[in-house]
């Protein structure tokens, strides 16, 4: 069994399945892919989020505003408390850091994460952070605001081995996308090699970053399968390893998602 531990299932390009949902997610099955965690990104998603989650038993959610989303509705302490408390959510999230794009101040991206690690705590529910050219800030962040009670994932993670075996040290999983069966993702490909399989998650982050061979198309859960080969073919280890794996940690970090056997 596989699970896809990050993917916007309200954002999916449905195209293929005449507009359904519902079809694209048997289509996943079909690949052997038994739950979904489909992630908030603004206030502006989360109620598809939240009924996409309560429609389907096979469907978790989580709750957050993603760092690049800087002028949509930033919520207070109290409305993500609020909103996390409700049982489908399993996680906070997708928050973190993202300098990439950002020109000045980033004060405002740092409060943001630090609210939401607060949040997370008060409901003790772990985080999905997204991480790009801030790794200092971000493992500083999550250390003062004492993360590690929770836990949490560095999803579709791209950045060094030293920074994963920091955020492990402090209770933290990374999850791999298909950007590591890119051809020029060479130097990920060998962090993949350096991380335990028992610290792992893998994730589509769908409907981006489609893995090769569906590279510069749509992507979707059903492609999470591509993931879990590649890092069999990295690590020596086989494809039902990475599989239980994986799986198995999914449910080891949250929690509270409901998972069939």
């Amino acid at each position: 069994m596989l699970i896809d531990s990050h993917c916007h299932l309200d954002q999916l390009d449905l195209t293929a399945y005449q507009g359904s949902l519902d079809a694209a997610l048997k289509h996943a099955r079909e690949f052997d892919v038994h739950h979904f965690l489909c992630v908030c990104i603004d206030m502006n998603n989360i109620q598809a989020t939240l009924d996409i989650a309560r429609a389907r038993a096979d469907v978790s959610a989580s709750v957050g505003v993603h760092p690049s989303e800087q002028h949509s509705h930033d919520p207070s302490l109290a409305e993500l408390i609020q909103l996390a408390s409700e049982d489908k959510v399993v996680a906070i999230g997708e928050t973190g850091l993202d300098y990439y794009r950002v020109q000045g101040d980033v004060e405002w991206q740092q409060e943001r994460f630090r609210r939401h690690i607060r949040a997370a705590r008060e409901v003790g529910k772990p985080l999905i952070v997204h991480t790009r050219e801030a790794r200092a800030d971000t493992i500083r962040i999550l250390k003062e605001e004492n993360a590690h009670e929770v836990g949490g994932v560095l999803h579709c993670f791209t950045e060094t081995l030293e920074m994963a075996q920091q955020a492990m040290e402090i209770g933290f999983y990374i999850s791999f996308s298909g950007i590591i069966t890119f051809k020029n993702a060479v130097e990920l490909q060998e962090v993949v090699k350096k991380v335990p399989l028992e610290r792992m998650l893998i994730e589509t982050d769908a409907p981006y970053l489609a893995p090769v061979p569906y590279r510069g198309k749509p992507n979707e859960p059903a492609y999470v399968k591509y993931v879990a080969e590649k890092i069999a073919e990295l690590t020596g280890q086989t494809y039902t390893a990475i599989a239980k794996a994986t799986s198995d940690n999914f449910s080891r970090l949250f929690k509270t998602a409901k998972i069939a056997v």
